[in-house]
């Protein structure tokens, strides 16, 4: 009887095992598949990846072949790379003129927060007005002569 247990036990580890790597390997290839269909552009409007826009299942059903035949993601893109053109990619490749669309949107932030800082620093200056004491002005006792004369 305890062979039997034993035996039963070590069926259902065996059978857990093989259910648990089948479901990761489908798993990781939907994944892929996606990841896939996110780095594209739908080159039927050139306005979406894959993932977003539906327009282009015939583009979505050549990717899951290439990943049923084992090719990996870099061979993939390399694919559609050499079939529609560098612009086929979501993210640009950061290399020659490319690396522009990575380091512009930084710089331009970079100046907008200096011009936002000049801007403040410049328009939020203390007023210098000139504070004069009675004893420093000139006439100062015919001015109140001649204003008190004015209230009569």
């Amino acid at each position: 009887m305890l062979n039997k247990l034993k035996i039963l036990i070590r069926i259902l580890l065996q059978a857990s095992a093989l259910i648990l790597f089948v479901s990761t390997t489908l798993l990781a290839k939907d994944d892929l598949a996606t990841e896939l269909k996110k780095s594209l552009i739908s080159p039927c409007c050139w306005s979406g990846t894959v993932y977003d826009l539906d327009h282009n299942p015939e583009m979505e059903q050549q990717i899951s072949k290439f990943i049923a035949q084992g090719k990996t993601k870099g061979e993939i893109l390399e694919f559609y790379v050499g079939l529609y053109g560098e612009r086929i990619l979501a993210v640009p490749v950061a290399t020659g003129f490319n690396v522009m669309a990575w380091v512009a949107p930084i710089g331009v932030g970079i100046l907008s927060i200096g011009f936002l800082v000049l801007y403040l620093k410049t328009t939020t200056k203390k007023d210098e007005t000139i504070h004069l004491e009675s004893d420093d002005i000139p006439f100062d006792d015919e001015i109140e002569k001649e204003l008190k004369a004015l209230d009569k």
